[in-house]
C-alpha cells in the first residue's frame, strides 16, 4: 500500500504541475485545447485516487487528525506532493 501511495503521490504532483506549466499554455497560448483535456483527466482521477489513497493509508496507520490535513492539503498545492514523499512517506519505507 505504501508503494501505491508513493507512485500516486508522485504521478498526482507531475500531473498537477504539467496541466498549469505545459498543457495550460498551449490552450490559452497556442489554442491547443486538447492536451489539456487529457491531462486534465489523468490529473482527475490520479486526485481522485490520491485523496482515497492519502484517507486509507492515514486511517491504516493511525496518524494524527493533523497529518491527515497536511496530507489533504498537499493535494492542492503544487510541489506539495513531493513533499509529503520526502517528508512522511520515504522514512516509513526506509523503515520498512
Amino acid at each position: 500500500m505504501l508503494n501505491l501511495f508513493r507512485i500516486t503521490s508522485i504521478l498526482e504532483g507531475i500531473s498537477y504541475l504539467s496541466l498549469f506549466a505545459v498543457t495550460m499554455p498551449l490552450k490559452y497560448m497556442a489554442g491547443l485545447p486538447m492536451p489539456n483535456k487529457y491531462v486534465g483527466y489523468a490529473h482527475g482521477v490520479l486526485f481522485i485516487a490520491y485523496i482515497l489513497l492519502a484517507l486509507l493509508f492515514c486511517f491504516q496507520k493511525k496518524w494524527p487528525f493533523k497529518r491527515v490535513v497536511i496530507l489533504l492539503t498537499a493535494s492542492l498545492l503544487p510541489f506539495a506532493t513531493f513533499y509529503v514523499d520526502s517528508k512522511y512517506l520515504k522514512p516509513l519505507k526506509a523503515s520498512e
